[in-house]
């Protein structure tokens, strides 16, 4: 099935095939060129498996260097974008679609409908809060998609011992953090998305926690 605007719409109760890939990343460039190297290279290595990107639409930071590497190898990237975004013009005018929303929330869902499984590169605030919504969406069973972290240079080393540690706390269960793949090469991290089991589905206790620990 297709939306208004051809791009095809998957919703599943098990994880589907991976065909496309939801990216999260800054709209800053970082102060390291390895941060650019690797959303490039992450670009490359989905258009060279046929994997569709679909991202938030900008042409600014790590955004644009993904957007424009996924182009140049001749692959296909869906852009999402609030019009007021567009308005200070920092929508990406040459990715293979562009659809305008109508807020950031309606941005979040939209991605979230297209995507098969989600990637957080380098970023700010708006990347880590993007990612951890879709992760909590697959504890509370709204999904079964994989998600993932490429980590740079160590840039996301103190927030993995930090999710580590909120499993030694008792806050998450180890099944839920393992959900979350981490790797530093764009094609490791692809090739554990591609191959994710789909997670249990959510077992609720008298707590209300929410129980994915697996066998």
């Amino acid at each position: 099935m297709t939306d208004e605007h051809g791009v095809a719409i998957r919703r599943q109760a098990g994880a589907p095939a991976m065909r496309t890939v939801a990216v999260f990343c800054g709209s800053r460039l970082g102060h390291r060129t390895a941060f650019r190297d690797a959303a490039a290279a992450f670009g490359r290595a989905a258009a060279g498996r046929g994997l569709t990107i679909v991202y938030g639409g900008g042409n600014v930071g790590l955004m644009g260097v993904l957007a424009d590497a996924v182009l140049a190898a001749g692959g296909e990237i869906v852009g999402v974008i609030p019009r007021f975004l567009m308005e200070r013009e920092v929508g990406h005018a040459g990715v293979t679609r562009l659809l305008r929303v109508d807020s950031m929330h309606e941005r979040k869902a939209r991605i979230g409908e297209l995507a098969d499984a989600f990637v957080a590169l380098p970023g700010g605030l708006g990347t880590l809060e993007e990612l951890f919504e879709v992760w909590t969406w697959n504890l509370l069973g709204l999904h079964a998609k994989p998600c993932g972290l490429l980590d740079v240079e160590g840039y996301f080393g103190p927030l993995v011992q930090f999710l580590d540690r909120t499993v030694e706390e008792g806050f998450v269960s180890a099944g839920h953090r393992a959900i979350l793949a981490v790797e530093s090469d764009p094609e490791a991290l692809l090739d554990r998305l591609a191959a994710a089991p789909s997670p249990p589905a959510p077992k609720w206790t008298r707590h209300g926690d929410a129980d994915l620990e697996r066998s």
